[in-house]
């Protein structure tokens, strides 16, 4: 990966730092329910003030489509800020004019403030230079924490960076490293685990691992469409069986990149998808007709952690099975318990992104043993696609 610059190669003492999060938090009756976001975006404002710097931060909030509404502002989340900062917020009624001019020229050395909803103004989304110059002129460094929002090119996370002093906070510099570690200078072999229901959703992210990986486990509904494909009755299993065709596709590109790609030997199947339903185990090849998979058995589980033990890098992106119910997560939560204990050995690096991937694995009881989760959802899947993220690459120019 190109060189970055963070808030360690920035000037910022006595300047007002226009810094880019994510506040984007889940709020109930005007209430933050979960402040995991808000947490993750403290270092970075204490780095800024320790180094002399004022953060003004910016963000966006739900998608008002340029227009103002009153429950989309970001005035209710100042609670749960104050409270993760441990001390007041400024908060301005607007990101730029009148609002935010006064809130800004009124801020001391260590205060913090944050603006209102950047997308109450439609320059935001349409990354409009005078709206971005508008926000631009009220500071004199720009920082951006908010990879969430990385692969939107709009005035707040790629414009602005165009028109000061730029560099990365420090959840984005995390997330860029561990990124760089899983596929761009990863140590090898390199693993990935991609589950999930739809083919058709994932086809970029499996062309372009198949590209980058040496073994490529598939699991959930997305493993049903390639058995399929290689001619295996798979009951009444959810599979895109319009998808046989480009599923045999990307197994001969991925025999002809010598990428090992990982099927399940043995399935988990039920005539009922609810909790507690009566289950069996039986060889792939052995589906019953008014039946469906909604798992990987434990031979499929024995051959990824085999696998597994031979790598030295993971990237997980989706869960093996229907992991929301019991016992249909038991495959799920074996690969992810096994890729916990390699990482805890310090034998793999272990990266994970996408809100079913975060959900199952805090299911299985190892989040916190994996080297990095990323909480970005599409930018995360974004970036695993190969896809430019212009809210980074402009960091990297």
């Amino acid at each position: 990966m190109a060189q970055f610059k963070t808030i360690d190669d920035m000037d910022l003492d006595g300047k007002v730092v226009l810094t880019r999060v994510d506040l984007n938090v889940p709020v109930e009756d005007g209430r933050v329910t979960d402040a995991t976001r808000i947490e993750k975006i403290v270092p970075t404002i204490r780095d800024i003030q320790q180094k002399g710097g004022i953060p003004v931060l910016l963000a966006h909030f739900d998608r008002p489509k340029g227009q103002r509404v009153d429950r989309m502002s970001l005035k209710q989340v100042v609670p749960a800020l104050e409270q993760a900062l441990g001390q007041d917020v400024v908060f301005a009624d607007d990101c730029i004019g009148g609002p935010a001019k006064r809130a800004v020229a009124a801020l001391q050395p260590g205060d913090v403030a944050l603006l209102e909803n950047t997308r109450f103004h439609a320059g935001e989304e349409a990354n409009d230079p005078t709206f971005a110059a508008s926000m631009a002129a009220l500071g004199g460094a720009y920082v951006n924490d908010a990879f969430s929002a990385a692969h939107r090119a709009h005035a707040s996370t790629e414009g602005l960076a165009r028109l000061l002093p730029a560099g990365a906070g420090r959840l984005m510099e995390a997330e860029l490293k561990a990124l760089d570690a899983a596929l761009g200078t990863p140590q090898r072999p390199v693993m990935a685990v991609v589950g999930g229901a739809k083919v058709s959703t994932k086809l970029d992210l499996l062309t372009n691992l198949i590209e980058k990986v040496d073994h490529l486990v598939i699991g959930g509904g997305m493993a049903n469409t390639f058995l399929a494909a290689r001619g295996i009755e798979i009951g009444t299993s959810l599979a895109e069986r319009d998808m046989a065709d480009t599923a045999r596709a990307i197994m001969d590109k991925a025999d002809a990149r010598g990428c090992a790609i990982h099927l399940p030997l043995d399935i988990v199947v039920a005539r009922q998808f609810k909790a507690g339903a009566e289950s069996q185990v039986l060889p792939v090849d052995q589906c019953p007709a008014d039946a469906m998979i909604l798992d990987a058995g434990p031979d499929t589980v024995a051959a990824i952690e085999g696998a597994m033990e031979a790598c030295r890098t993971l990237i997980w992106n989706g869960p093996l099975g229907a992991f929301e119910i019991e016992p249909f997560d038991r495959a799920t939560n074996a690969a992810a318990q096994a890729a916990a204990r390699l990482t805890r050995e310090e034998q793999l690096v272990s990266v994970a992104g996408g809100g079913d991937t975060v959900a199952a694995l805090n299911r299985a009881g190892v989040a916190g043993d994996f080297t990095f989760i990323s909480t970005a959802g599409g930018a995360f899947l974004e970036w695993m696609e190969g896809k430019d993220l212009p809210g980074v690459s402009v960091l990297l120019e």
